[in-house]
């Protein structure tokens, strides 16, 4: 996409903008551009400027929406600043995916302001919401301090890294598997900060750091060595114990309690920093802020605002929050004095003023583009128009493949150097100049999909695949079929004692599992309280069960395959004349659906006792 970007980089509007925002550190008026061409523009500004960059919008999910679409216009390092689930004054930790996110994004920021960090190659751009802007942080001067920097041959003694580790948040544990946990085993520490993709491994001789190893948590195994790391706050708070009046700290929560029973959590943050703080004093002094619409963006703050008021109320009235509590966010007033002690931007129509005369506005060379919902003979015949008007067209769909093949029978297999098909999804398109943009909203009238908050893989320990099983359990070897659990125990084999799970077997067979291996192990799953016969340990009785649930299910597969040919031919089409560039279409309005007089005729060549026996036979596998 950079010809696009290079298009608008080239206008007279955008040099002009560009020049405002360079000679002047104040709020410039609102550009009013249309919503399909904000992220575009930023990442055009951003490679101009070369200064970091941040995005403020409304709701959490348009801050997703805008980070996922924000990676197809540049590659650029790009952070989401995650919203916390808890509300304002409710007693609840933050979850583990919002509370990395917050701290990559800080961790960055702080970057620029620690003599030993290197700086970022290129200015990051950073995504959030107008709760999580409000939402307090420990004050950037506690954070730097917080921050230390370890290098191979440093000598520095294991015992103060560890006791540092549990005052900026690390959680010991025995095997290190998530991000912000540290464990130790003699000279070994391994630790995780939230800023990294993988947990570092040091090996500590007496008090001189030898190695520091990037590894696999799953398999233990190293993947990199490295000369240095940045240790990093793991959570937003730093709780020092010999700091903190834990009496007094309940005194403001709930009096009732016992300040033993307190574990401390992003709840605490206003009473463990006095001062308040956001992600806006982190930012260096010449990053742009940009916001989405501040108009929107300022009542999302005043509603959020007055659902803390009254939750704080209910739980004053409750005794459940001591009257006294601080604010747990930043004010609009305060939020809004930050924004203008910084170039400042809005990209909607808040702050616009109407252009007039010779002054052009940038909003005035984009165009938004016809609409097909569906009619693809209309779109074939509209990109055969721009092309033979010598303009261009970047297509993007996730139906890029469908239409380019659309588009070379139109143009019987000529391929126009003009138009472009990429695989991907936008929310809108826009015409600039003789540039033309399609997207999947203007073809099919399609919504692009919004992204869903990835989840992160957590690496396992072995135990925790037997962790739940109780002698006399009935378990299932993959090997050897049905037998009772035994538990573990500890056999000596090879002057080595190693432990094992046991199995026992009709018989008094007994099977010795290795726990490296107890994932060839599962419970048994079968009717409610119904006892399953054991298998004997050697025989072919498991064997042949397994053999039957493969025979049926490849006699169950044919039948449907069967039963699915013929709904084809109910349908008109022989299976076997699709055409490759039909059989996988995906667009709505190309989709066959049924009606009511078609339901007896497809219900009678799929019985239901086929549908039982392909579940049973794939719930047996």
């Amino acid at each position: 996409m950079q010809l696009l970007l290079d298009t608008i980089r080239a206008l007279p509007q955008y040099q002009q903008l560009m020049s405002r925002i360079q000679s002047s550190g104040k709020q410039l008026p609102g550009l009013a551009l249309p919503r399909a061409v904000r992220l575009p523009v930023i990442a055009a500004l951003q490679q101009d400027l070369n200064r970091p960059i941040l995005l403020v919008t409304d709701r959490a999910d348009h801050a997703l929406s805008l980070y996922d679409e924000l990676g197809f216009w540049t590659q650029t390092p790009r952070y989401h600043f995650g919203e916390p689930n808890p509300l304002f004054y409710e007693q609840a930790a933050w979850g583990v995916t919002t509370r990395r996110e917050r701290l990559q994004a800080l961790t960055a920021l702080a970057a620029y302001h620690l003599p030993f960090a290197q700086k970022p190659e290129e200015p990051p751009i950073f995504v959030t919401s107008a709760r999580s802007l409000m939402t307090r942080t420990l004050p950037r001067r506690d954070f730097l301090e917080a921050c230390i920097r370890l290098s191979v041959g440093q000598t520095i003694q294991p015992d103060s890294v560890l006791r540092h580790l549990a005052e900026i948040g690390f959680q010991r544990v025995n095997t290190v598997l998530e991000p912000g946990q540290f464990s130790r085993r003699g000279g070994l520490l391994d630790m995780w900060t939230p800023a990294e993709k993988l947990p570092v491994r040091l090996d500590f001789f007496g008090d001189e750091i030898e190695t520091i190893r990037k590894f696999d948590p799953a398999s233990q195994r190293t993947i990199e060595k490295l000369e240095s790391i940045l240790v990093t706050p793991a959570r937003e708070f730093i709780g020092r114990e010999s700091e903190i009046d834990m009496q007094a700290l309940m005194g403001k929560v709930n009096p009732d309690e016992q300040a033993s029973d307190i574990e401390l959590s992003e709840f605490h943050i206003p009473l463990l920093h006095k001062q308040p703080a956001s992600l806006l004093d982190f930012l260096p002094q010449k990053t742009l802020i940009l916001v989405d619409d501040l108009s929107i963006v300022e009542s999302m703050v005043a509603e959020v605002e007055e659902q803390a008021v009254k939750f704080r109320n209910e739980s004053i009235a409750e005794e459940t929050l001591s009257p006294d509590f601080p604010l747990p966010y930043i004010t609009w007033p305060e939020l809004l004095d930050n924004f203008h002690s910084r170039p400042f931007l809005e990209l909607g129509h808040s702050t616009a003023v109407d252009a007039s005369g010779d002054d052009a506005e940038l909003r005035d060379a984009f165009r938004l583009g016809e609409r097909f919902a569906g009619r693809l003979k209309q779109f074939i015949e509209h990109a055969a128009g721009i092309v033979s008007r010598n303009e261009s067209a970047i297509i993007v769909s996730r139906q890029s493949e469908r239409l380019k093949e659309l588009w070379l029978e139109h143009s019987l297999g000529e391929e126009a150097s003009q138009i472009e098909f990429i695989e991907a999804s936008l929310s809108e398109g826009f015409i600039l100049g003789q540039l033309h943009l399609l997207t999947d909203s203007e073809i099919f009238g399609w919504e692009r999909p919004q992204p869903r908050t990835r989840q992160r893989p957590v690496a396992e320990t072995p135990e925790s695949v037997y962790a739940d099983l109780q002698v006399g359990d009935y378990v299932v070897h993959i090997d050897h079929g049905v037998g009772r659990f035994g538990g573990l125990v500890s056999r000596e084999l090879d002057n080595h004692v190693r432990e094992f799970l046991a199995v026992e077997y009709e018989g008094g067979g007994q099977l010795y599992v290795p726990v490296h291996q107890a994932d060839r192990l599962t419970r048994y799953v079968g009717a409610e309280g119904a006892i399953p016969a054991l298998d004997r340990l050697g025989g072919t009785e498991w064997q042949e069960k397994k053999g039957r649930v493969k025979q049926a299910v490849i006699e169950v597969a044919q039948e449907m395959l069967i039963s699915m040919r013929a709904a084809m031919w109910f349908r008109g089409t022989p299976s076997s004349q699709i055409r490759p560039g039909k059989r996988n279409w995906k667009t709505p309005s190309r989709m066959w659906k049924p009606t009511i007089k078609d339901v007896p005729l497809l219900t009678s060549s799929v019985t239901w006792s086929q549908c039982a026996r392909w579940i049973a036979c794939c719930v047996a596998m």
